[in-house]
């Protein structure tokens, strides 16, 4: 059976059919499991934290004790922490490894074999288990230790970067795998399996240690390059800088775990910068501002604007197809990239754009939203001319509290979502120079969203890349 069948199989056996709604599919791509850095994050979580993670699974390690080789008891927390510090890997990992090998995460009665033998070290396939690495400190001292040697010397093991193997699955027809990184290397070096072992190392690792992230967050994968927006539940990678500041602040750039990227499928990209001008192959010419592509019914509406047609760019329906459609644009049109207007006798100060006018109510707006605006005075009649809207709120992925109250919420979906804790916004990446601090009449435009907890919300649907 060749790879693509095998994998079509694999994925009608591994996906998990949710209800439609706010469920997305982690995608496994086994050349790729997890990243470099982060399998060697040594400060992921403190002994407090792995002690608390398996209180809160009801783990029977959460009470287990036994001696270290001087003869010291130890929590399992305590042997989790310091093997995993001081051999130099994620505390999680060795926490997934627990429960992929012997699943002594979760299963509330494990013999004393599984505890033995819990990270599977010295059980070779077909053959007994070695004596001399039994025991629970035995076993997660020798696999870090394994696992950090996996990553210091690869060329000392059989499967290296960038190299093809066939490998065989219980069950399954043989798969061939390329490791796109040595972390994912290690894992086949220390589990020769794509179902059989990596997947679930996949499955469990999400589960416990990745979560969602609100539309509209920056994310840039630890130790890669390029950065996302995620949006509508997807990741779109802007392909140039010019297209990410022409939008975005670069300093609300979140750095994340590499598992909490991957975990998105791919959107469409973001090509161009903020009001460009690209042309479709069919010839009609769009301006694109923010989520728009605003089209020029004629080459008199496109002159009148004042645009430079050397300015154009030619894009594919891909990429145009990734804007919402928005009003045309006409030789009688006005400020076809949006305007701030003053209302000369009030003061007041509305956005403009699409002929309709959003009322200003705060001028924090003005310094943060529309920094780079020119305000334009214009005479009642004017404004009469526009159609009123709602006030204007601030976009996706910010992060606001009130001038009243400590706090913080990040906007998603149109909603403001309350962060629960200093810990969750420190582990979501979030930066607190990047908060504004706004009127209350301001937070109370907004509906409350979902609250971002400690929880993860991961969901179970997961397919296998194609």
């Amino acid at each position: 059976m060749k790879k693509n069948k095998f994998k079509i199989l694999l994925l009608l056996t591994l996906s998990f059919i949710f209800a439609a709604g706010n469920a997305k599919a982690l995608t496994f791509d086994p050349d790729n499991i997890i990243g470099d850095q982060e399998i060697l994050d040594t400060s992921s979580m403190s002994q407090d934290d792995i002690q608390g993670f398996l209180e809160e699974k009801d783990s029977p390690l959460a009470t287990y004790s036994t001696a270290n080789p001087d003869g010291k008891m130890m929590k399992a927390s305590e042997i989790i922490y310091d093997r995993a510090t001081t051999n130099g890997v994620n505390p999680k990992f060795l926490i997934v490894l627990l429960q992929k090998e012997q699943s002594l995460i979760e299963d509330p009665s494990p013999s004393q074999s599984q505890l033995d033998w819990a990270c599977g070290y010295g059980c070779p396939d077909g053959s007994s288990c070695n004596a001399r690495w039994k025991g629970l400190w035995k076993q997660l001292n020798s696999a870090s230790l394994q696992f950090r040697d996996y990553m210091d010397n690869p060329q000392l093991y059989t499967y290296k970067v960038g190299q093809t193997y066939t490998l065989t699955n219980t069950g399954q027809d043989p798969m061939a795998v390329t490791p796109a990184n040595q972390a994912t290397a290690a894992l086949y070096n220390y589990t020769p399996h794509v179902y059989n072992g990596n997947f679930n190392f996949f499955k469990i690792w999400h589960r416990y240690f990745t979560r969602d992230y609100p539309d509209g967050s920056l994310m840039q994968a630890r130790g890669e390059p390029g950065v996302w927006l995620i949006q509508n539940g997807f990741k779109r990678p802007f392909l140039s800088r010019n297209a990410l500041i022409s939008r975005f602040d670069p300093n609300k750039i979140l750095i994340v775990n590499k598992s909490d990227l991957d975990k998105y499928e791919k959107g469409a990209p973001i090509r161009f910068p903020q009001y460009s001008l690209i042309r479709s192959p069919r010839g009609t010419i769009f301006l694109l501002v923010d989520d728009k592509r605003r089209g020029f019914t004629s080459g008199l509406a496109f002159k009148k604007m004042g645009f430079n047609p050397d300015e154009i760019m030619d894009a594919s329906w891909e990429d145009i197809n990734a804007y919402q459609e928005g009003l045309p644009i006409t030789a009688t049109s006005t400020y076809p990239t949006g305007a701030l207007l003053q209302d000369k006798k009030t003061g007041g100060v509305y956005w403009v754009d699409e002929g309709t006018k959003a009322p200003i109510l705060d001028a924090i707006f003005l310094k943060t939203k529309f920094k780079n605006k020119k305000i334009i005075p214009v005479t009642e009649e004017e404004l009469a001319s526009y159609q009123t809207v709602s006030p204007v709120l601030f976009d996706d992925g910010e992060l606001l509290k009130s001038s009243l109250s400590s706090d913080v919420f990040v906007i998603s979906g149109g909603k403001k979502r309350a962060i629960t804790s200093g810990d969750v916004f420190k582990d979501l990446g979030y930066k607190w120079e990047n908060i504004l601090t706004v009127s209350p009449k301001i937070l109370y435009l907004y509906d409350n969203g979902e609250p971002l907890t400690k929880e993860n919300s991961n969901s179970d649907e997961i397919n296998l890349k194609q």
